[in-house]
């Protein structure tokens, strides 16, 4: 899960053309935190995966890797 987790953050990111700094700030936590999530060294909690599947607008099973469709 954490290797596709962060994969696929940082592919949402880069997709919508987003740093970041607007990733985190849009989602209400520190932008260390968010790098955090990319580099894989900490994975995020309920709310946060929530959250960014929100703000990227595919589902959370996407997200963490238990689905291919967005």
């Amino acid at each position: 899960m954490e290797f596709l987790l962060r994969e696929r953050l940082r592919e949402l990111r880069k997709e919508k053309g987003e740093t970041q700094v607007r990733v985190a700030s849009d989602i209400g936590i520190a932008e260390q935190q968010y790098q955090t999530y990319e580099r894989g060294s900490n994975l995020p909690n309920l709310e946060n995966i929530w959250k960014l599947a929100d703000h990227f607008g595919v589902s959370i099973d996407y997200l963490v890797g238990r689905a291919e469709e967005r």
